[in-house]
Formats: structure tokens, sequence, C-alpha cells
């Protein structure tokens, strides 16, 4: 039996970016060169669908960058099966996936895109309380002053400084990538069911409605 490697194309997860680049050399070729994208012809190809302005509607927090690249990061881990632990192995039509499961969403990308008909999630209400599951997604008020630019070395510079939007931030940095890539996996008829409270209800909607 050869030995497993993650360099094994079989075993990686799916190069969302690289699929996603591969559609849309299909639809517009001529927008691309040796050197990639040419995003100028591809913003005349587009015509009056660009928006280019600097300013416009929509959730933003710090990291949210981030987030979206992490969702496309391909994971470096391996499904492996456990046939000791099963009760019917060879006759089960059902599968428990246990592992992270940003990094078991990854994996899932390229067997069951499109094909998923349920999901149901069940994520951090963010409440500050100490659960089982980490459950306190609050930023450093220092860091978090410094990052939105209301303080600079150290010193205050805003007459009314926030003081509940720090706790939002490293949340939606969590939800943002497993909600991207469990959207992936949902059939044209599917549902997500995500279930949560006052806390992040109001963000978890807008993030959904983007995503």
């Amino acid at each position: 039996m050869n030995k497993l490697s993650p360099e094994m194309p079989e075993l990686q997860s799916m190069n969302i970016t690289a699929d996603n680049i591969t559609k849309l050399k299909s639809l517009f070729p001529e927008a691309f060169n040796e050197n990639g994208i040419d995003f100028d012809v591809l913003k005349q190809l587009l015509g009056e669908n660009v928006d280019e302005k600097e300013e416009r509607y929509g959730l933003n927090w710090h990291g949210k960058r981030q987030a979206r690249q992490l969702a496309l990061t391909p994971s470096r881990g391996t499904l492996r099966p456990c046939k000791d632990e099963s009760v019917d192995w060879d006759n089960t039509k059902n599968l428990m996936i246990e592992g992270d499961n940003l990094e078991v969403l990854k994996l899932l990308q390229k067997s069951y895109t499109g094909k998923v008909k349920l999901i149901y999630i069940d994520p951090p209400y963010n409440t500050g309380k100490d659960f089982v599951y980490p459950d306190n997604f609050q930023d450093n008020m220092k860091n978090y002053l410094e990052i939105t630019g209301q303080t600079e070395e150290g010193v205050r510079v805003s007459t009314n400084a926030e003081t509940s939007g720090r706790y939002h931030t490293d949340w939606l940095n969590m939800m943002y990538p497993r909600i991207k890539l469990a959207r992936n996996l949902l059939s044209d008829s599917g549902f997500i069911f995500i279930s949560i409270d006052e806390h992040e209800v109001h963000n978890l909607c807008s993030l959904c409605f983007e995503i």
C-alpha cells in the first residue's frame, strides 16, 4: 500500500481560486494574457456592471479581506476513515466527520459542491460567557482602538470611542469563511439553518445576505 502524502492531488482540497479563474477564463478568454487577468479588459467586457465607487453600502469590519482569503486558501488536511469505530462500515449510508469545521468544509468542496440539501450550524453566540467551546471573541480594547484609528501612539483621539464594536470583529472573521464555504455546498434547493441569539443576529443576517 502506497504511503499517503499531502502532495498527492487526490488528497488535496479543491483550489477554489483556481476553479473560479478557470470559469472566468471560459467566459472571458480575451481578458487573459500571459501574465494573468487583464482587469482593464475585463472591466470593458462587463460594461456598466462594474462598480468603481470608493464608498458603498455593506457590512465591513477589520479583517474582512483576510477572512475572504481564508475561505479561498486550500486545506492541507486529509480525511481518513476510522473503520474500527464504525458499527457497520460496509453497509452504512451515513458519515460522521470529526475535525476542525473550517478545514472539513474545505475538504468537502471537491466532492460535495452544489449537492447538499440541508446544513445546520450552531455557532458560538458571542455572549462573552465561558461555554465549553470558545465563545469569547472580544478584541483587546487597546488593540481595537488602534485598529479603528481611535488612538495614536496610545493617546485616544476620538471623543466618543466605540464600546461594543470590538465584540463583533473576531466573531465575523470566524463566521465569514465558514458560511462562505457552506454556501458553496448547497444544492439549488438547499437550505442553511443557523441557531443564534440577539448578540449577533443582525450581523449574521447581513453576512448571509451578502454571501
